[in-house]
């Protein structure tokens, strides 16, 4: 089974792909492809790995994944996904087009998706515009599209991962990933040992611990406390009624002042005052 590359599908006279995802889940494969996504999210929840990072995501979000950047986006199982994107390439509308000197004013907009990032502040305009761009017309899209890339040069983000991503993830490696990913992702929640993950990529214990760490810039029990966080947010956020003990137990922690010291580190700031800024954003 082929992971990587991924290629979007396009015909012979589109340069920005416009593209709806409109499903019971987005596409759930660990995948990379050349064209930079810009993406908004009208409906669904679930958890974004990206790069060498997990990201919860829902409702209203909005995220610019870089080039070559491994990605997949799980849904919540059983609720309705929708998702706006759009992609592109520094070489969609010619080779130099991005390097005129009369869009200088959008050149930090591709020196922040190398790591991609996500806005922090939701948008009504940005949002509007991205629900807009299925139903334009090519001429219209493609002003838009400029438009949007100088307001995003300016708005609140977060980038999405530790470092840039220089070439393809070749097929056996992304295979291998995809297995560890879908693993954590079923399992985050329960003690996950090192030598089971390992005997899924089929390495051991240490061969799989200089792999992970090579391919993702980090160990794999930090990226697991990654996973368990995102996890953690969304509770935080979508079940008012939930304590945080009983978020730390669902998420896959055995002692509360563990996630309280994890969560702080991860997110710097503890876990309440994480709801209210959250709040204070939509």
């Amino acid at each position: 089974m082929k992971v990587f590359p991924f290629q979007i599908p396009k015909s012979p006279s589109e340069n920005l792909i416009v593209q709806i995802d409109q499903e019971m889940e987005f596409y759930g494969k660990l995948h990379q492809h050349e064209e930079i996504q810009i993406s908004y999210i009208v409906q669904g929840r679930g958890k974004l790995v990206v790069g060498d990072s997990v990201h919860s995501y829902g409702l209203g979000d909005f995220f610019v994944i870089g080039s070559n950047m491994p990605h997949v986006f799980q849904s919540i199982v059983n609720e309705k996904s929708h998702m706006v994107s759009l992609f592109f390439s520094k070489r969609s509308f010619g080779e130099e087009f991005f390097n005129l000197p009369d869009l200088v004013a959008i050149k930090s907009f591709f020196d922040h998706s190398d790591v991609g990032f996500r806005l922090t502040k939701r948008d009504p305009e940005i949002e509007k515009l991205m629900i807009q761009f299925p139903h334009l017309d090519k001429f219209s899209r493609f002003v838009k599209f400029l438009n949007l890339l100088r307001t995003l040069c300016h708005a609140e983000r977060q980038s999405l991962a530790g470092f840039v991503y220089q070439k393809k993830i070749t097929n056996d490696d992304g295979e291998r990933l995809r297995a560890i990913f879908d693993y954590t992702m079923k399992n985050f929640h329960k003690e996950i040992a090192l030598k089971k993950i390992a005997k899924l990529a089929f390495m051991t214990p240490n061969a799989f611990c200089r792999f992970f760490k090579q391919r993702t810039n980090k160990t794999f029990f930090e990226f697991l406390i990654e996973v368990r966080i995102a996890h953690a947010c969304q509770l935080l956020i979508e079940d008012s009624d939930l304590t945080v003990a009983t978020i730390a137990e669902a998420s896959g922690f055995s002692s509360l002042s563990n996630f309280n010291r994890k969560f702080k580190k991860l997110k710097n700031t503890t876990p309440s005052q994480f709801v209210k800024n959250s709040r204070a954003r939509t």
